[in-house]
């Protein structure tokens, strides 16, 4: 069964642009090699102002587990988090089935 995880990052006000540029230059690389599935990057226009968000789609939450730890184990990945964890004021995570009719499948 297909899931899509949508990964959403609060941060401290006025540091959306550092975050934002950090994954452009290094994050999202590293992701996308790892974790495969990259659906697409957001910020917030309206409502909760300075959120990331980023949607990846997987076959399986166990393949989810299975990428995600394999990200969590890699160097380069804990030195892009120590940039980007004082950035960071919350986070929450959701993980969404799609319906029979959606497009993503």
């Amino acid at each position: 069964m297909v899931i899509v995880e949508q990964r959403d990052y609060h941060v401290h006000t006025g540091t959306l642009p550092e975050l934002v540029k950090l994954y452009e230059d290094e994050g999202i690389a590293i992701q996308q090699e790892v974790l495969g599935g990259f659906v697409g990057a957001f910020t917030t226009e309206i409502g909760a102002l300075s959120t990331y968000t980023s949607i990846w789609r997987y076959d399986s939450f166990a393949e989810r587990e299975q990428r995600r730890a394999a990200l969590q184990a890699r160097d380069d990945w804990k030195a892009f988090l120590a940039k980007i964890m004082p950035l960071i004021h919350t986070q929450q995570n959701r993980i969404l089935t799609p319906t029979s009719f959606s497009a993503l499948q």
